[in-house]
């Protein structure tokens, strides 16, 4: 896909530009084959982050240590769901996601694997050899970044930048690549070299107008059950290491939502807490995301606070949690529990020492707690069946009170 790059280290014009005409030959044709495919006929796409750009783009880092060894990750990204990812050891394109391949043809996905590991192969080695031609000092590092973005009634805008050791290098714009402001001489001269390659740059540019701007919206197209799928976060509060003597560190944890944009604030009442601290935004292993947001007061301060999560799944109810309200609760229940459990075993050993007396007093008497007849004209069973009745009606009682309990606080 970045093809250019290889023919430029190359230095072989003739050769180069033969050879990518003709793996492009077939890929051309194929292009024309799914005009029905263009941006502009899904530019209405719905999505759930709409006012977002909708985005493709390819990233690849290679790492030089010496003359001799280097290692290079590449990956596709549709906005945050990778959708490709280069294995070093094979030496091939992996699809991640049973849609990747958009509504491409295979023969037109064939030919795009064919022009990404061609690259991908021999990235390494044409730099090596002219590391010292353009002024590459070991250790050192290449980021290339090639995509496509489009809103939802606009044309769609396509970018190839590269960097050299993590700073702006060069870009590719209109028909030509141009050094970025501020890098020096030896993006002049890289630039320079490159747009004397004419071919190259016409496959540049068609990869950049034609082919990005169509996967992109294949993309959409195929993965758009995946992509519109909203999942509910889960939320909960709590304290962080103390920041000093007299602060707490309270602490919102947001979790398990889809689509990743998210809006997550301590607040009191109607009022933003200026000292709210967002994290980064996490994977989780199953696709959703994971967020954590802090913020520092005094002990006396976080009363009345609380956290507000807004989220598309949502339908504009926002999860608001107390964190009075929600640490008091939990302290209620954890007391509740332990006084249940409690009574619960003193009445069990209750009932087992009546149990066990009734057995020594009158071993000849069925004990009437395993029994289905009763003397009614014993006067020692009567009292038994009563005490055994309060029993029974006590741990009834309780249990009952325990089931109402667990369905109010879960």
């Amino acid at each position: 896909m970045l093809l250019l790059l290889l023919l430029l280290f190359k230095g072989l014009p003739c050769h180069g530009a033969s050879t990518v005409a003709s793996l492009l030959s077939s890929f051309h044709n194929l292009s024309a084959a799914h005009s029905s495919l263009s941006a502009p006929l899904l530019l209405g796409f719905h999505h759930p982050a709409a006012e977002e750009p909708l985005s493709y783009h390819f990233i690849q880092i290679s790492s030089f240590a010496n003359h001799s060894w280097a290692y290079t990750q590449a990956s596709g990204w549709l906005g945050e769901v990778e959708t490709e990812a280069w294995d070093s050891v094979s030496g091939t394109i992996r699809f991640l996601k049973p849609w990747s391949h958009g509504n491409f043809s295979k023969e037109e996905v064939k030919n795009l694997e064919a022009l990404l590991e061609l690259y991908l192969h021999s990235f390494t080695t044409e730099v090596q050899v002219f590391a010292s031609q353009f002024q590459f000092e070991y250790p050192f590092e290449l980021q290339v970044l090639f995509g496509c973005q489009m809103r939802a009634g606009k044309p769609s805008e396509s970018f190839l930048n590269g960097a050299y050791q993590g700073s702006d290098f060069l870009s590719f714009q209109g028909n030509s690549w141009k050094p970025s402001p501020g890098a020096g001489s030896r993006a002049q001269n890289v630039c320079r070299v490159l747009n004397h390659y004419r071919v190259i740059k016409e496959i540049v540019q068609r990869l950049l107008s034609d082919t990005c701007p169509r996967l992109l919206a294949s993309l959409l197209d195929a993965g758009k059950s995946e992509l519109e799928q909203q999942v509910k976060p889960e939320a909960w509060v709590s304290k962080g290491p103390s920041p000093g003597p007299g602060r707490l560190l309270l602490v919102c944890h947001v979790s398990g939502f889809h689509p990743k944009p998210v809006w997550v604030m301590w607040m009191r009442g109607e009022q933003e807490q200026p000292g709210t601290q967002r994290g980064d935004v996490l994977p989780n292993a199953d696709g959703t995301w994971y967020l954590r947001v802090t913020l520092d007061v005094t002990s006396g301060e976080a009363a009345g606070l609380t956290c507000r999560v807004k989220h598309s799944s949502l339908g504009g109810h926002d999860i608001i949690i107390h964190w009075d309200g929600n640490s008091i609760l939990l302290i209620l229940i954890c007391l509740t529990v332990i006084v249940i459990l409690v009574m619960l075993v003193v009445v069990d050993l209750r009932f087992k020492k009546q149990s066990s007396n009734q057995n020594i007093l009158y071993p000849h008497v069925p004990n009437p707690a395993f029994s289905t007849r009763t003397n009614t004209r014993d006067p020692r069973s009567s009292g038994h069946l009563l005490c055994l009745a309060q029993d029974l009606w006590i741990k009834s009682k309780f249990l009952k009170n325990w089931k109402t309990l667990v369905v109010l606080y879960t």
